[in-house]
């Protein structure tokens, strides 16, 4: 089936003392093609545990990932990883490390380098191509990651708190910047974050995660990825069911986050 497909993946982790965490439990989920997901839910829910998974860095205990048709074993150039800190190299500058992957995948430079400019105008960053990478502010770094990303023509863009760690305008400069890239390139994007406003802005699709073991809680279908891709981010906002969705997932998440607290103290 195209798309990316997960089909029952658990992890357990063992522990030196003979314990065990059960992280996930039987997660199931299929992404179409152009589809944008976020993932939401209490930490310890083991949201960056399946991101980690979809990106081939852990293999799960049981389960079962497909791309395309065919079994994710471990990391690939077809899915792409932008972290919560760029992970750039530092001693590139801006140009070399958005093309850093074509170079290692042996194409030529007169084939690579157009494709890379052309993200550097996308992301705003054409006049900077040949900085350093520590002359840059966090969000300038971010979207050096993102082009990046972009640059090894990934067939899924996965998303690890990537704005995060920006401030808040900054940060809905890069949501919108998001937005724009996933409706130009029409690449399937799964997202995690802490911030229930922003899943609901970056996800056409959005999955609540219970916590341990991590599974699915529910899953809502949302139109405001694409409203937002066609106009400000503030005025979707200020749509009627956004700020209903936004109070009943974060009730849904505090209560989750109660019961944790309330298991620890029963524990104590």
């Amino acid at each position: 089936m195209p798309g990316l497909t997960l089909n029952n993946i658990s992890m357990r982790f063992d522990l030196p003392n003979g314990t065990h965490v059960q992280a996930l439990r039987d997660v199931s989920l299929h992404l179409a093609q152009g589809e944008l997901l976020s993932v939401l839910g209490p930490s310890g829910c083991g949201k960056t545990t399946l991101l980690n998974i979809v990106a081939g860095f852990l293999a799960p205990t049981s389960g079962e990932i497909t791309l395309n048709g065919h079994a994710v074993r471990g990391p690939d150039a077809e899915r792409g990883m932008v972290f919560q800190e760029g992970a750039l190299f530092e001693w590139m500058n801006v140009r070399d490390n958005v093309s850093f992957g074509p170079r290692m995948a042996g194409r030529s430079k007169s084939e690579y380098l157009p494709e890379v400019d052309r993200l550097l105008e996308i992301v705003g960053l054409k006049d900077f191509r040949d900085k350093a990478i520590y002359e840059l502010s966090g969000g300038m770094q971010q979207r050096v990651a993102l082009a990046r990303c972009l640059a090894n023509d990934p067939d899924v863009i996965l998303m690890d708190e990537p704005l995060g760690a920006l401030d808040a305008l900054t940060r809905e400069k890069m949501q919108a910047l998001v937005l724009t890239l996933w409706k130009e390139t029409g690449k399937t994007v799964m997202l995690i974050t802490h911030s229930v406003e922003e899943a609901l802005l970056l996800g056409e699709r959005l999955i609540v995660m219970a916590p341990r073991p991590g599974r699915i809680h529910k899953e809502y279908r949302l139109p405001f990825a694409d409203l937002g891709a066609e106009m400000d981010l503030r005025e979707v906002k200020k749509h009627p069911d956004f700020g209903q969705t936004r109070e009943e997932i974060l009730s849904m998440i505090w209560n989750m986050e109660e019961e944790i607290m309330g298991h620890m103290e029963t524990a104590s």
